[in-house]
């Protein structure tokens, strides 16, 4: 099972599942759904936060949050 903090930067993916239901609904609301694509665009100096690029927008996510959320690396960019 790969997760969202395992992106290099550059790659890209398919949002697949979450592992936390509770903090999925927030995801869901900032728009990352199951089936969006997702491409990992930064990472801060020290590791946490990550920037990705979904919908048509940069979202920060910690790298705790993006570490629930399950991913399908074959849409690579």
């Amino acid at each position: 099972m790969q997760t969202l903090d395992t992106l290099k930067i550059g790659q890209t993916a398919v949002i697949k599942s979450f592992t936390d239901s509770f903090l999925s609904l927030k995801l869901v609301e900032m728009g990352c759904l199951p089936g969006e694509t997702v491409k990992l665009t930064n990472i801060a100096p020290l590791g946490d936060p990550l920037a990705i690029e979904i919908a048509g927008y940069q979202l920060s996510l910690r790298k705790q949050e993006a570490s629930t959320v399950v991913i399908d690396k074959t849409a690579e960019g």
